[in-house]
């Protein structure tokens, strides 16, 4: 009896313990995304007197909007970019760091400092490097005999440029995850590889390193997936979605519609569109991270 009152004595502390975590996730998380669906139901601009409810009118815009059209294939071909570079260069950069113990602490640093810098900042200094007739990056490629190009005014490049500059910004970051995967795997297991004939590196990454990453890898990518998804400050400082929405990105067009027409309510039908994309993706790595847990 006693045990059955102390147990029933730990549950009501514990639900009291948690009130005020629950009531925070419901006023700064749960309130706000109840808003933005409600919302994306009206016709409600900012600074109007009235709003009316205007059911999936919205939606149906949103599917012959050429501006919506445009920046959703954008943003999914920056993602289909970033994404595979970015987890590629990170899980090479965290291998050849945890190969060389010399520099080791040296080149965590530099690979980091994009992550660690303000990505505005980073970008009006990119915007410097790009310039056509200053930028240092056009200087190299002339000296090297190539003809200078407009990065960001170019409707061929300008897209493929922020993704440059996208992967230049997320190699740090997975470069930490893929550290902190690597760091977990014991030696035993290579020690045991080279044993049974896996001697050069190749096998042992095949064999070990590669299987045992595989939860790792699958976080990085889902994380680097929703970060990219997310792009909106260099679209902003460098492009502005241009030339000719060339480099309009779902995020941006969001932002255009919300404070550069006051179309609250036709932005916060974007905004669910954007949220279901990120659930998607998250909705992916739980289940593959279940169907592992049932495999094993």
């Amino acid at each position: 009896m006693a045990d059955v009152t102390g147990r029933s004595v730990r549950r009501r502390d514990t639900a009291i313990l948690t009130v005020p975590a629950v009531l925070l996730m419901a006023i700064f998380l749960l309130g706000p995304l109840f808003c933005v669906v409600v919302l994306s139901f009206t016709d409600y601009q900012l600074g109007a007197p009235a709003i009316s409810m205007t059911g999936l009118a919205n939606y149906v815009e949103m599917t012959e909007d050429e501006t919506v059209r445009i920046s959703i294939a954008n943003t999914l071909m920056y993602v289909g970019i970033v994404v595979p570079l970015s987890v590629a260069l990170g899980l090479g950069a965290a291998l050849l760091i945890e190969a060389d113990h010399s520099l080791r602490d040296f080149y965590r640093a530099a690979y980091f400092l994009p992550v660690m810098a303000t990505l505005i900042a980073m970008a009006i200094v990119w915007g410097f490097m790009l310039d056509p007739r200053i930028g240092g990056v056009n200087f190299a490629l002339k000296a090297m005999g190539f003809k200078a190009q407009d990065f960001l005014h170019d409707r061929k490049l300008v897209l493929f440029t922020l993704c440059g500059i996208g992967i230049w910004q997320s190699v740090g970051f997975n470069m930490v995850l893929f550290m902190a995967g690597l760091t977990a795997i014991p030696s035993e297991l290579y020690e045991a590889a080279a044993i049974d004939g896996a001697r050069d590196g190749g096998a042992r990454f095949r064999l070990v390193t590669w299987p045992l990453l595989a939860p790792v890898t699958l976080f990085t990518v889902v994380i680097t997936a929703i970060r990219a998804f997310q792009v909106f400050d260099t679209v902003q400082v460098l492009t502005d979605g241009g030339p000719n929405k060339a480099s309009e990105v779902l995020l941006h067009t969001i932002y255009a519609e919300a404070f550069g027409y006051f179309r609250a309510g036709y932005a916060a039908a974007l905004v669910v569109v954007f949220l279901v994309f990120i659930l998607a993706l998250s909705a992916i790595r739980l289940f593959v991270l279940d169907r592992r847990k049932q495999a094993t």
